[in-house]
């Protein structure tokens, strides 16, 4: 297994400072990732999560500039509320600037009001079949094939665009959600599949999906990944965590595994720098390498 970090980008306490930790204990520690966040600009209901948020891209630039290992995830851009060529160059410029670091997670989003108030209210309803295009736009635009292009939202007929991704057409794509037209769209299109708060259990239902669409699509099963809660002590009364002590901890990292899940991205509910070191240490300490040292 392996295992990235949610970078503490986003609540109110969320500074510089917590994640240059966050990011700097993962790379000490030799974990795989750093991930980001994707909000703009929600309602006031949304305020208490992500009321304060750092960008998703921006904040990816600004640890990949300051550490020279680790990989650049995005966890994930809701891609349908933001233009897509711009997504195409912004990613492409992370990846060539970082050496071929950056995996893009994508999505396409719940929030309808955010939509409307980033000026693309309409887009909500065609939010599938956007993502569906720009994965289909970026592939072809990273790759350096030639205009034309052809597509519904995005017809291009003459463009020159570079620079191209350090890992080309080849920059994974994952895609998160947990519906079924999300799953199946993994399956088909994605490199990678990433739930979010969901554990061993959900992850057992949802894999057949994802497997079968891509069997019909003649392509592999794409790599798995899960991004979920850590909680030291009780579960949440709602809601999937990797809870309990060290031990229960360690089943359910293997049940993951089971499943194929390659990569665990922890969230620690955390912002203060100190307090995000200290949780990443002490599971670090407590299940990775006691599980390691268990085999």
């Amino acid at each position: 297994m392996r295992y990235g970090i949610a970078l503490p980008s986003l609540r109110d306490g969320a500074t510089a400072e917590g994640i240059a930790a966050a990011a700097e204990t993962a790379e000490r520690l030799g974990w795989d990732s750093v991930w980001t966040t994707d909000h703009v600009l929600v309602e006031t209901d949304s305020a208490e999560e992500y009321g304060t948020i750092f960008d998703v891209i921006t904040t990816l630039a600004w640890v990949g500039a300051r550490h020279s290992r680790i990989r650049l995830g995005t966890s994930v851009i809701v891609v349908p509320m933001r233009n897509a060529v711009v997504l195409a160059k912004e990613l492409a410029t992370l990846d060539a600037l970082t050496g071929g670091r950056v995996i893009a997670g994508v999505g396409v989003g719940w929030d309808r009001a955010e939509f409307g108030n980033l000026g693309v209210a309409d887009r909500f309803r065609v939010r599938g079949a956007y993502l569906d295009e720009t994965i289909r736009l970026w592939r072809h635009l990273w790759s350096g094939a030639p205009p034309p292009f052809e597509g519904r939202f995005h017809p291009l007929d003459d463009y020159v665009f570079g620079p191209l991704p350090a890992q080309g057409g080849g920059l994974p794509i994952w895609i998160g959600g947990r519906s079924e037209p999300a799953l199946r769209r993994a399956g088909r299109l994605a490199d990678g599949y990433h739930s979010s708060q969901a554990g061993p259990a959900q992850w057992a239902e949802r894999l057949p999906i994802v497997r079968a669409a891509a069997e019909a699509a003649g392509r592999p099963m794409p790599t798995l990944s899960a991004r979920v809660r850590v909680r030291f002590g009780d579960p949440p009364a709602s809601g999937y965590a990797l809870a309990g002590g060290p031990e229960a901890m360690r089943h359910d990292v293997a049940a993951f595994a089971r499943l194929g899940v390659e990569l665990l991205v922890l969230v620690f509910d955390e912002t203060d720098p100190g307090r995000v070191v200290a949780a990443m240490e002490r599971f670090d300490e407590e299940v990775v390498r006691s599980a390691a040292e268990g085999q």
